[in-house]
């Protein structure tokens, strides 16, 4: 089985390269915008913001999966730039779409929380009304319906609040303005649910494995789900949890005092979700595997950057 990972220099796709359970699937091709690594290996270069390289390295590869972990994610910065937002998660989805449904490929594609209002009161399911109100969440959910009407075999995972020990996320954002300052002002009043990138990729390997043993039946695993660890919290209880698990991981020797503010006290560009904790029973219902608790994800991500 070949296997194509777009978007291999992103933090998923790090996370995707330093697991290697990929590698064990099948003959792996990384792809990163500039045909890079940031270990300064050389990767296939797979630009979504170029959709006839885009399909011209789909043509030259002929992978039977795709794992899509590239995409415009500047949410901000997409209110002003929701073309180019729509360019990489909406055409550039549609396009692979296309080419997997005439190849027989499969689609492993990630989505966000922001494709909802976020208004609701209790966990959105995969089922729920959807209703962006932002450039970002509009562009995501235009890769979504693009790839559920292109007609190819694929596995939407809907996902929230990622972080890891890598990239730009608001835990190293935490950590970084937690050693320079004594006091932080953090957003109380918006809910989701904290998802590591180490949590993902076990679970979509957990879902490609199932896809594989299903054979003839695999069409039956296809379809949305939301990939987020349990639980939920509110950014300022993710960046309490995020000191005190770091000076216990010993990765910060002293923890800041973290004041709670309201959204209005921190205004974006972007209006942000006040709700945005997604149903996750779906996908371990189907496949079988728990989703851990998001502080357990947190401390297991510190202990592994205190090593």
């Amino acid at each position: 089985m070949k296997i194509l990972l777009l978007g291999a220099k992103g933090q998923l796709g790090q996370t995707f390269l330093s697991h290697g359970g990929l590698a064990t699937h099948g003959e792996l091709r990384a792809a990163s915008r500039d045909g890079m690594l940031l270990s300064g290996d050389r990767a296939a270069v797979g630009d979504l913001a170029d959709l006839v390289g885009l399909l011209e390295l789909l043509d030259e590869d002929r992978p039977d999966v795709i794992v899509n972990a590239a995409a415009y994610t500047a949410v901000d910065k997409a209110e002003a730039e929701e073309p180019a937002a729509t360019r990489i998660n909406g055409e550039a989805v549609a396009a692979i779409g296309g080419w997997a449904a005439a190849h027989g490929a499969l689609v492993i594609h990630y989505s966000t929380d922001y494709v909802f209002a976020g208004d609701a009161q209790s966990p959105y399911t995969p089922s729920s009304p959807t209703g962006p109100q932002g450039a970002y969440g509009r562009s995501k959910l235009a890769g979504e319906d693009s790839l559920r009407a292109s007609g190819a075999r694929h596995m939407i995972f809907r996902t929230s609040w990622v972080y890891s020990a890598v990239g730009h996320n608001f835990l190293r954002t935490m950590l970084r303005l937690g050693e320079e300052r004594d006091e932080l002002r953090v957003v109380a009043d918006q809910r989701g649910t904290p998802t590591s990138t180490s949590l993902i990729v076990e679970a979509t390997l957990t879902a490609l494995d199932a896809y594989r043993a299903a054979g003839g039946s695999a069409n039956e695993l296809t379809g949305t789900y939301h990939l987020t660890a349990s639980g939920e919290t509110t950014w300022h209880g993710f960046a309490e949890a995020i000191f005190s698990e770091a000076v216990e991981a010993g990765v910060m020797m002293r923890r800041p005092k973290v004041h709670p503010i309201q959204t209005s006290d921190f205004p974006t560009p972007a209006k942000r979700p006040a709700y945005s904790v997604l149903d996750n029973s779906s996908f371990v219902h189907t496949f079988g595997q728990p989703l851990m608790d998001w502080r357990d994800a947190l401390r297991a991500t510190l202990r592994a950057m205190s090593s």
